[in-house]
């Protein structure tokens, strides 16, 4: 989950309770109104009608006529717990998310509830009362007993504290398995039930816990290694994954209802990674292996003993034949599996696995639903998160859309929400496992795209400016994956897991040898005396000059060195030129440069309009245009007073912006998009989310979240990072 100052903390959670529509913000000035139409990028459903998929899926239960019950430690709007049919939403369970709540691994149905994992915490100790939440220093794993019927609705088996209370009222239908200092992790790892009974995999204290599905009073308990997902069999006994937080391939065990291990003749084939598994109504065993294979395996019982079957995916998933081109079968990250009464089989993905904390919700979730002869019968997505978008620079294709890591293509002929499709995943963790992706805690990035000498490059900024990464391509050998190519180190907190790298952060690394990989001689320290880290603003121009804003520090400037052997871009320390803080700024957060005219647009803040604490990732209260830049003495063309009233409801910044064609673009925090002349400075106007997405936009939590593209025709595609609900925001704008 993003690291939010407080009014952005107070702003998601008044976005989670769906409370943000930027249509109804009160500006304090009047504007007018740009006639734009609102699209999206990246979720099956765009807000429009009150639904979208949910970023990240961990757990899935499926009932008897293929409804999917879902769980995940955390959507940014609240639907940890979402249900699922027929390739809709009908809905999201509540009360996982915020004042001191989250989702977790796990979720069990029976005719009557559903039992979700999630965790209690209590905000630092903010959050006090006695019964509700955890005292200061603890934390509390359980599970929420929900109506199936209504998953929304609490179904107590004790007493609230305060049945004026909602939070009280959650806490009557939760059931404390583990409480623990905080920063402990005991979560549930797996659930299973049926009409009398709920077993629950207590996974640190290695053991499964039974329990009276209606009175949830603990009846027995056995131990188990570190248990994880567990499933019922139609002749009641208990199959159990083993070894599910240390050892690198879990294990499958079968045990009576009453816990009794039932010896078994059943091995997974070599690299098998299960992480879930679930057993049709005629006794057969479905297992998601994420692995290398990547697909779902079939065990039947013949002759007293289990034997693969079949499977369900493409052998390799999406990293098979062309690397990171999805589709059917092709699955990506296997987290959970599932089966109605059909046979209909239930797959959930999420980019990574079920266990991976910096980046689980980062990769992209999606659901889908497969006949019994492998047909697909439907798929949701929620594919982005803290991820923004910019065209694909190859000319041949004017219709390719990347972001932080994924591809998308346009057929603008078609209605919002439908003119996208999803064209490829770009990290594959498993021909370049160091890839900073799967290294740093501030998801894929978001994405500035270059073509340099002929071929196309990927810059990567993170959420709080720290560092930038560089990707190349090889389409031929290499499909859809990025390919790790080189990186510009901040701090050390943000790089510290970053493999090989030196202490102290503030490095260049570049893949010399070609392989992906980061070795340790490919480290280059910063040795020019001053420290580079820090500052909000990167900026990569069209001919590959890395430009930084570093507040009270200046304006950077790494300039593209040409491609090495291997086809990396360089960049050197040696090669860095410094310049000071423009009159009249006292702190620069961008600098955005022009080549082709030599123009510089540096956004911050004066002495006559400073900063105010808290308020550090907007691009400032004053934008100057400079021409002339590399003459030495930058002429001002003009001054632009941004919009800035930071007691609104919601507050009135800027947060991102970008230049392209004949105008500059400035979006908000709550994703309205300002429009300005670049030669005059003149505002032309305001384009506000249409009710494609029901007019609402989360917070754009990040300092690069908006970038534009002039098509041919003369259109505008306008970008813009929308945290809430797992999309990026689309905007066509023809002046």
């Amino acid at each position: 989950m993003p690291r939010l100052t407080l009014r952005s903390w107070l702003t998601v959670m008044a976005c989670a309770a769906g409370l943000i529509a930027v249509s109804a913000v009160s500006p304090a000035r009047a504007e007018t109104a740009l006639s734009a139409r609102t699209s999206w990028l990246g979720n099956s459903f765009g807000f429009g009608d009150g639904t979208w998929t949910q970023i990240n899926i961990t757990a899935i239960a499926v009932s008897p006529d293929g409804k999917v019950y879902t769980n995940a430690p955390w959507d940014e709007s609240g639907a940890e717990a979402s249900v699922y049919q027929d390739g809709k939403m009908l809905g999201f369970a509540g009360g996982t998310h915020g004042w001191g709540n989250a989702g977790g691994n796990a979720i069990a149905i029976n005719r009557k509830y559903a039992f979700v994992a999630i965790a209690v915490g209590n905000e630092k100790g903010h959050l006090v009362a006695p019964g509700v939440w955890p005292e200061k220093g603890k934390q509390w794993f359980g599970i929420s007993r929900r109506l199936i019927a209504d998953p929304k609705r609490v179904a107590p088996f004790q007493p609230a504290v305060n049945n004026a209370d909602p939070h009280a009222q959650l806490a009557a239908g939760f059931l404390m398995l583990n409480e623990v200092p905080t920063g402990t992790d005991a979560e549930i790892g797996g659930l299973a039930a049926n009409d009398t009974t709920l077993y629950a995999a207590n996974t640190a204290r290695n053991r499964i816990e039974v329990y009276d599905a209606e009175s949830m009073q603990r009846k027995a308990s056995w131990d188990v290694h570190e248990p994880g997902r567990i499933a019922l069999a139609p002749d009641g006994t208990v199959w159990v994954l083993s070894g599910t937080r240390s050892d690198a391939a879990p294990r499958i065990e079968h045990y009576t209802a009453s816990g009794q291990r039932i010896e078994e003749q059943l091995t997974l084939p070599a690299d098998t990674v299960a992480v879930d598994i679930a057993v049709d109504a005629q006794g057969r065993l479905l297992i998601a292996d994420n692995g290398p294979r990547q697909q779902v395996l079939f065990f039947t019982k013949h002759d007293g003993r289990y034997a693969q079957s079949g499977s369900l995916g493409e052998r390799g998933g999406i990293f098979s034949g062309v690397a990171g081109q999805p589709g059917p079968r092709r699955f990506n990250g296997l987290t959970g599996v599932g089966v109605d009464a059909r046979g209909n089989v239930y797959v959930s993905t999420n980019g990574i696995g079920p266990r991976y904390a910096p980046i689980g919700a980062g990769l992209g979730a999606t659901l889908e639903s497969y006949a019994p002869d492998g047909k697909r019968n439907w798929q949701v997505e929620g594919l982005l998160f803290v991820d923004g978008a910019w065209i694909d620079p190859d000319p041949a294709r004017p219709d390719s859309v990347y972001t932080g890591n994924k591809r998308f293509e346009l057929d603008l002929s078609k209605p919002p929400g439908q003119d996208w499709k999803y064209a490829g995943f770009l990290s594959n963790r498993f021909k370049y496992p160091d890839d900073p992706v799967f290294h740093t805690d501030q998801y894929p990035g978001l994405p500035i795209a270059r073509r340099l000498k002929g071929r196309t490059f990927l810059y990567l900024t993170d959420m709080y400016a720290d560092h930038l990464k560089i990707y190349r391509f090889d389409p031929r050998h290499d499909g859809e994956t990025a390919i790790p190519s080189g990186f510009i180190a901040g701090r050390e907190r943000g790089v510290a897991k970053v493999p090989n790298a030196p202490p102290g952060g503030d490095w260049i690394w570049r893949d010399t040898n070609g392989d992906g990989r980061f070795d340790a001689d490919e480290f280059t320290l910063n040795t020019s005396g001053a420290k580079l880290a820090g500052g909000w603003g990167w900026w990569v121009d069209t001919a590959g000059d890395i430009w930084r804003a570093r507040d009270t520090k200046g304006i950077y400037r790494f300039r593209f060195g040409g491609l090495d052997a291997k086809g990396n871009p360089v960049y050197a320390y040696s090669n860095l030129t410094q310049y000071p803080v423009p009159q009249p700024f006292t702190e620069v957060h961008r600098a955005i440069y022009d080549p082709a005219s030599d123009t510089m647009y540096v956004t911050g803040y004066t002495a006559d309009a400073p900063t105010l604490r808290g308020f550090w990732k907007e691009v400032g209260r004053v934008l100057v245009r400079y021409d002339q830049w590399s003459s030495g003495k930058p002429v001002p063309r003009y001054t632009i007073a941004l919009p800035w009233q930071p007691d609104g409801k919601p507050v009135v910044t800027i947060i991102g912006l970008t230049v392209e064609g004949q105008y500059v673009f400035g979006v908000e925090a709550v994703g309205a998009v300002h429009v300005w002349d670049k030669d005059s400075g003149k505002e032309l106007g305001v384009i506000r989310p249409g009710p494609e997405v029901g007019r609402a936009s989360g917070w754009v939590d990040v300092p690069n979240g908006i970038s534009a593209a002039k098509r041919s025709d003369g259109e505008y595609l306008i970008f813009v990072e929308e945290d809430a609900r797992g999309k990026v925001l689309m905007y066509r704008w023809k002046p």
